[in-house]
């Protein structure tokens, strides 16, 4: 008789604020040729709004993939609570997905489903036993969370930029996940509604406790959201620190990439010389 491997279901607890909730041990990742990371180390804390910045291509958003299984490490170990999550199948990761939500950069709606129908979409998938009344109140809920209430019959086509990646977040909580992540949620944005997105950051951490991870080249949201900051460069986490930190850091690959974006930050903000 043949017995088919299972992986063990992720067992979560409710987390500690400050406890270690996820790290990346030894991370490598090539596409081909391309070296993304070799050795890359990275803890998340609980509670804790976490930034990763770096220049273009140096693998930002292909951490955040690697988490949640959109893409699978070469080598290296990913643990959630303390559990080993990187040989989870397609399917085991529905239980991740469960806790940990990603906004994509550009909203990543249906364009054929209403607002209230692509919000309703992963209740669906994780709560298939829910009703038909509960999933109305679950989508009222979280867009009146993310002040758009009542848009339900929307369509995405008749939305703005801001108003997207709105509805993309109220997606994300939709399942009340612990992580949420964050996918260049800036880009593209004007500053008024930058502003806004970056409000939204600090207050799902008030409103929902949750722990964030931010990805981003727009320096003024990274300082004004994180708790922490983690600097890729080389392949690897260079250095992480709080904002202060990272500003007064002589590691020249900071300093660099700082340097070069010295006028996005707010006046007063500027960098250590």
């Amino acid at each position: 008789m043949l017995f088919r491997h299972r992986t063990p279901r992720l067992e979560f607890r409710p987390p500690t604020r400050g406890e270690e909730l996820i790290r990346f041990e030894h991370l490598r990742k090539s596409f081909g040729p391309k070296r993304v990371f070799d050795d890359l180390q990275l803890s998340v804390y609980a509670g804790e709004t976490l930034t990763v910045i770096g220049g273009s291509g140096t693998g930002k958003s292909v951490l955040l993939k690697c988490l949640i299984g959109l893409l699978r490490p070469d080598a290296g170990r990913i643990l959630f609570q303390g559990q080993e999550i990187t040989g989870y199948r397609e399917e085991d990761f529905i239980d991740v997905r469960r806790h940990v939500a990603m906004v994509f950069q550009g909203a990543a709606l249906f364009d054929s489903l209403t607002v209230g129908e692509n919000i309703a979409y992963p209740l669906r998938e994780h709560f298939p036993s829910m009703s038909a009344e509960e999933l109305r109140g679950r989508v009222a809920e979280k867009l009146k969370l993310v002040d758009l209430p009542g848009i339900e019959d929307m369509r995405p086509a008749d939305l703005s930029g801001g108003m997207k990646k709105r509805v993309g977040l109220a997606r994300a909580i939709a399942t009340d996940p612990e992580v949420i992540l964050w996918d260049e949620p800036t880009t593209g944005l004007d500053p008024v509604t930058t502003e806004t997105i970056n409000q939204m950051i600090r207050s799902m951490q008030k409103k929902l406790g949750c722990t964030s991870i931010v990805v981003t080249h727009d320096m003024m949201s990274a300082f004004s959201v994180s708790d922490r900051i983690a600097m890729l460069a080389n392949r690897s986490i260079v250095q992480v620190g709080t904002p202060e930190e990272m500003r007064a850091s002589t590691l020249p690959e900071v300093r660099a990439f700082l340097d070069a974006r010295r006028q996005e930050l707010e006046p007063g903000a500027e960098v250590a010389p």
